[in-house]
């Protein structure tokens, strides 16, 4: 494989371009590429002649032969040709390439060349000069030169000078310490030193060699560099033809790159990816960013698209100015102006023959600002903000506080107006794109920038008047094409679609776009202020506390009166009265006195057949005294402790319509109320729960033992907010249990503690914490699932990962039939295991260039072995949606319930949604669990069997 100076130069200007000049292809004469080389070859001829002068003649050489490199009899050679051996390349990944079976064949408009194993550089240098070492042991040094006529040098300039340096340190054995380029028309001398240059270049190279290896050519993208390329043509009509995103002006490479990571590789398909988004209160007053997304969707509309609120008000007169230049001289030789008076204008058109004349026109320029009242200087882009610094540099600023002066500091930049906040429906922010959109046309349809120069060029050296009058002409129209963009702004700005050339139709403002989330409650936005103070007025809230009050029958008074009317006394159903004891349990003396009566009402609910009534019981009893001891002691025979005032059915019912059909406790204490004429406060039932919660603790702990002695685990977590703070629940379950437990973090060390002796199969989802334990583990495949789906619906266009996701439901789908077919059986199972294993072994082999299907790949080979392990056992499902469903019962009861609860709540609440969830899964009635008292399900299950 052989790089020249020439593909190495194509490669810092095009991939495309260095791909095409290495098969030898030849692209369209282009008039301002041919100009830049003739003028740098005749600038090269001139340089070499002039460095010749004066020398002796044996200690010239030229052109120079490559096999007198190291011989001593010349100081200075030119037109040397040298090559060297860069390195030899492993060409093994050029072999994979060919290999792989889903590559495709390299396109047959673009052969490529087959591989080498041995990499040629080849350069021409145009001048090198020798200098013999003062010291005996030190080599000689070799100095590289390079001729530029412009005085500006790129770093393209610098990297080509390496590349020559380095060609020549390999060809002599020894590094090339140091470079010069000669530049300008002063022929300025430029030493650099090549240490940093030729790791550059090695890199460059490197890269080079991996794109010359591939048969397949690189991906086209446009840029700044295409219109001085001569295979501009070919490359903007297949970008055309692609609609590939580089025709987007302004997008970047890491822009572009990381959109094909998501499949979008197409204007068309960009433009659907934008999403008006309400902006947050801390940007509100700044600019907004730019989105290429919108500026695609502009183009497929083929409307304005404005975003933000963008102002352009100009008070005074207005005068719109262009400036045409020599960029690598610095010479500004014409100054265009086109100044407003209400229907007419004026145009002005300042040249300048030499840069001698460059003040003259800039103090003319200055001239007719003075005279034109309030001036406003407005311009396009920043090469006429340039100007303006340079020339007051260079000759001087306006007095200050004069009107010049202040019309150069407010100068305006019509671009910084549109730029992010106004989007046209064209590839890029381009005077001339956007003009021509408005209906301007220029009278020379291919005038550019660069054919500017040209021209300048052609009057230079004829001095002929028709290249001078084609310049003014077109920075005249120029200046015309900037004031029908500034007309444009102008009606932008006071939101009037009034602009020549355009319709009512061709304006979107993007807070008119439907929104990315449409369906949500949020404030409305009235055109007028009275719609809003009318639509304030039909609230709730209004009408409760503004209009009510006004009236005689108080809201808050009418309340107190019918809470007072609907007060019941509670009157016994049944009255108990205990016996007397017949002696002193302690010292067993007979005879005792009566000490002070008391009673105690308790409320309860009772059942029957119909539905649940309330049931108030009043039990008579007394304290006694001994006649001995004088001991005062109570009768043993009370059912209820001192703090109890209500019954076990009432204590049931309560955690049975907070817990089993999730009404919050408020509501509870309402229904109470309501229904059963009782007075309950919310604390009422929080801490009924807590009773009961402590009464059932043990059965829980129970139920945890028997998980984690079976052969199945379902495990699953989720959030839950603790006084503000976020806390985790954990569901495990098997096929007939399930139990909850909470914990401040998701730190898992008290999981492995916890299942620490478990010795069956765990089937969760990809939290990393599971797989530290020590036990065959099963990975949920609808987890998997569900996240490459949503994957998918965020790229739509995204090839690679559609074809990754449709291979893996082919995958899985045979093993869904057999599992609906034949049960979970691992006999009926196994079978599938020879196209799991071709799977993987077919991934492995595939390389990705999205990042979705890239992460995708590599979460499906980490997980390799715990995807499928349902197929080696019997009875273990091939999903978690048992501990999903008990994450969802939390979830529904978190809900409902309502409010920040703290940690010993949460805990409470968990305890008693295990032994409804269990329930539930054994078909049992939570209620009548709770009635019983029974504190163990399956004792309360066979008792239910037996009575039935």
């Amino acid at each position: 494989m052989k790089i020249t100076s020439q593909i190495f130069q194509a490669y810092l200007e095009c991939n495309t371009k260095c791909w095409l000049i290495s098969l030898g292809k030849e692209g369209k004469k282009n008039e301002y590429a041919a100009w830049v080389k003739d003028r740098n070859d005749s600038y090269y001829s001139a340089g070499v002649k002039r460095l010749f002068e004066g020398l002796p003649q044996k200690e010239c050489s030229f052109p120079f032969a490559h096999e007198d490199l190291k011989m001593p009899r010349w100081r200075l050679a030119a037109r040397l040709v040298v090559e060297s051996d860069f390195r030899d390349v492993n060409s093994s990944s050029f072999q994979k390439l060919l290999n792989r079976s889903h590559m495709k064949v390299a396109s047959q408009e673009y052969p490529s060349a087959s591989p080498s194993a041995r990499v040629v550089l080849t350069t021409h240098l145009q001048a090198v000069e020798r200098i013999d070492s003062k010291r005996e042991r030190r080599a000689t040094q070799y100095v590289p030169i390079r001729f530029i006529s412009s005085y500006k040098i790129t770093q393209a300039d610098r990297l080509v000078l390496g590349f020559d340096a380095l060609t020549l340190s390999k060809a002599l054995g020894h590094n090339i310490t140091y470079a010069k380029i000669i530049r300008g028309d002063d022929c300025s001398v430029l030493k650099m030193k090549t240490i940093v240059l030729l790791s550059k270049v090695r890199k460059r190279v490197e890269k080079i060699v991996t794109l010359l290896e591939n048969p397949f050519p690189p991906d086209l993208v446009l840029n700044r560099n295409c219109s001085e390329c001569e295979f501009k043509p070919e490359c903007h009509q297949k970008a055309v033809e692609k609609d590939d995103l580089s025709l987007l002006q302004g997008m970047t490479a890491k822009e572009r790159e990381m959109n094909h990571k998501k499949g979008i590789f197409t204007v068309n398909q960009l433009s659907y990816t934008f999403r008006p988004r309400r902006r947050p209160k801390r940007l509100r007053g700044k600019r907004e960013k730019y989105h290429h997304s919108l500026k695609a969707l502009a183009i497929r509309e083929k409307k304005i698209h404005v975003a933000g609120n963008p102002e352009l008000k100009i008070d005074g007169t207005p005068v719109c100015f262009d400036v045409e230049a020599l960029p690598d001289r610095g010479f500004y030789y014409l100054i265009g102006l086109r100044i407003r008076n209400n229907s007419s204008a004026d145009q002005y058109s300042l040249w300048a023959d030499s840069v001698n004349d460059e003040e003259v026109i800039w103090r003319q320029f200055l001239d007719i600002l003075a005279s034109v009242e309030n001036p406003v200087l407005i311009h396009y882009g920043s090469f006429e903000t340039t100007f303006l610094r340079d020339m007051t540099k260079r000759y001087g600023k306006p007095p200050e506080g004069s009107v010049t002066a202040n019309a150069i500091k407010s100068a305006v930049n019509l671009l910084s107006v549109i730029f992010g906040q106004i989007y046209f429906p064209c590839y890029s922010n381009g005077l001339k794109d956007i003009s021509r959109f408005l209906g301007f046309e220029w009278s020379d349809p291919n005038v550019s920038g660069i054919q500017a120069i040209l021209w300048r060029e052609d009057w230079h050296n004829s001095r002929e008047g028709i290249f001078k009058q084609k310049l003014i002409t077109y920075n005249s129209e120029d200046c015309e094409a900037i004031c029908r963009v500034m007309d444009c702004l102008i009606n932008l700005s006071s939101r009037n679609s009034r602009v020549p050339g355009t319709s009512a139709n061709d304006f979107v403002h993007i807070d008119s776009l439907p929104s990315a989330f449409p369906f949500r409650y949020r404030k409305i936005q009235f055109a007028f202020p009275e719609l809003e103070q009318i639509n304030s007025a039909a609230y709730w809230d209004y009408q409760r506390e503004r209009l009510l009050l006004k009236s005689n029958n108080s809201p808050k008074t009418a309340e107190r009166r019918v809470a007072k009317n609907r007060r019941i006394k509670l009157r016994p159903n049944k009255v108990i009265s205990f016996p007397a004891p017949s002696q002193y349990p302690t010292c067993g003396k007979a005879k005792i006195y009566k000490h002070q009566a008391y009673t105690k009402t308790i409320l309860d609910l009772k059942y029957n057949n119909s539905g649940i009534k309330r049931w108030v019981t009043k039990y008579l009893y007394c304290r006694y005294r001994c006649s001995a001891c004088n001991t005062v002691f109570w009768s043993s025979e009370r059912p209820w402790s001192r703090s109890e005032k209500f019954g076990e059915n009432l204590l049931a019912m309560t955690i049975y319509l907070n817990i089993a059909l999730r009404v919050p406790q408020q509501r509870v204490a309402t229904f109470f109320n309501e229904i059963l004429g009782l007075s309950f406060s919310r604390a009422v039932p929080n801490r009924f729960k807590s009773i009961v919660a402590l009464y059932y603790k043990p059965a829980t702990e129970k139920l945890m033992e028997k998980i984690i002695g079976g052969g199945l685990i379902h495990a699953d977590e989720t959030e839950v907010n603790v006084k503000g703070q976020i806390g985790y629940v954990w569901a495990f379950s098997n096929l007939k249990e399930v139990v909850y437990l909470y914990t401040p973090t998701r730190e898992g060390s008290w999981v492995l503690e916890l299942l620490k002796e478990f010795k069956g199969v765990l089937v969760s989802d990809f939290y990393s914490v599971y797989d530290s334990l020590n036990c065959p583990q099963q990975k949920c495949l609808i987890h998997l699932i569900r996240d490459m789906n949503d994957d998918l619906l965020k790229e739509p266009f995204n090839n690679e990962m559609k074809s990754l996701v449709a291979d893996f439901a082919a995958l899985v789908k045979p093993m869904i039939e057999t599992v609906d077919r034949f049960g979970l059986k691992a006999r009926f199972l196994r079978k599938h295991k020879k196209d799991v294993t071709r799977f993987f072994k077919s991934l492995s082999q595939q390389d990705f260039r999205t990042d979705a299907a890239a992460k995708c790949k590599l979460r499906l080979l980490k997980n390799r072995t715990q995807l499928f392990t349902f197929l080696d056992y019997d009875n273990i499902p091939w999903n978690n949606n048992n501990a999903e469903h008990a994450v969802k019962a939390f979830v529904y009861l978190r809900r409902d319930i309502r409010g920040n609860s703290t940690e010993s709540g949460i805990r409470d609440y968990l305890i008693l949604l295990s032994l409804c969830e269990t329930c539930r899964i054994k078909g049992l009635s939570f209620l009548e669990f709770l009635r019983s008292q029974e504190t163990d399900i399956d004792a309360f299950a066979q008792k239910r069997i037996r009575n039935s």
